[in-house]
């Protein structure tokens, strides 16, 4: 039986690249994105908070940042107080991923004890444009999902700015995840040669910056 679970998890991961090599933006939610006098002291802080990577929520930017709740724990108010995890199952647009998340024993734990994360947080939409079954067929082996996971995860905090300087980031599975665009529309390739772009970034949990992408990261082939 474990041999037919993990075939079935390898036929997922190779249906996965697939999918995603054919998969477009087109599922992307549409929305508008979202004088002053001699810098204060609280002003100054809150600027060298912004150059280590933590950011506001007068930060946020992107074409989806409407479809994220104004009030309640899963508003940028509500999730700026919360550890990742625990901010991203309050997040109406990331429900897949947070059940993909708390399929992998222990990682919801690691990230919300983390010190400082940047996480690329793909949407439901990217999970719904896989073949039907897939999600379900990683979900039932973590150790397939994990890394996959992993890998949309740098244990550096950066916000978009900081990223696009950077150019690229190393993440928990080992890999790389390559920045391009500019600060204002940045893109994230996991290897692959998809390259995602932002939904919704520069979204401040407690100890993480997050950015709502429209495509699920995968490695190199």
């Amino acid at each position: 039986m474990r041999k037919i679970q993990r075939l079935a998890a390898v036929g997922a991961m190779a249906a996965l690249t697939v999918a995603l090599g054919a998969c477009s933006s087109s599922e992307t939610p549409s929305a508008e994105a979202p004088a002053s006098s001699a810098p204060s002291a609280a002003a100054t802080t809150e600027a060298a908070a912004a150059s280590d990577g933590v950011t506001t929520i007068d930060d946020i930017f992107g074409p989806a940042c409407d479809q994220v709740p104004t009030e309640g724990e899963g508003s940028a108010q509500g999730m700026i107080d919360d550890p990742v995890a625990t901010a991203a199952s309050n997040n109406p647009l990331l429900s897949t991923l947070v059940t993909a998340v708390g399929a992998v024993p222990g990682l919801a734990d690691t990230l919300n004890s983390a010190p400082a994360l940047t996480v690329f947080a793909p949407f439901n939409g990217a999970f719904e444009a896989l073949p039907a079954g897939t999600v379900e067929a990683l979900v039932a082996d973590p150790d397939t999902l994990a890394p996959i996971l992993q890998g949309h995860v740098s244990s550096t905090r950066y916000d978009a700015a900081g990223l696009v300087e950077a150019g690229s980031v190393d993440v928990l599975s080992g890999g790389t995840v390559t920045i391009g665009g500019t600060a204002d529309a940045p893109t994230f390739d996991g290897g692959n040669g998809t390259a995602a772009t932002n939904l919704c970034g520069n979204v401040p949990t407690a100890n993480a910056t997050v950015f709502v992408i429209d495509t699920i990261l995968m490695p190199a082939s």
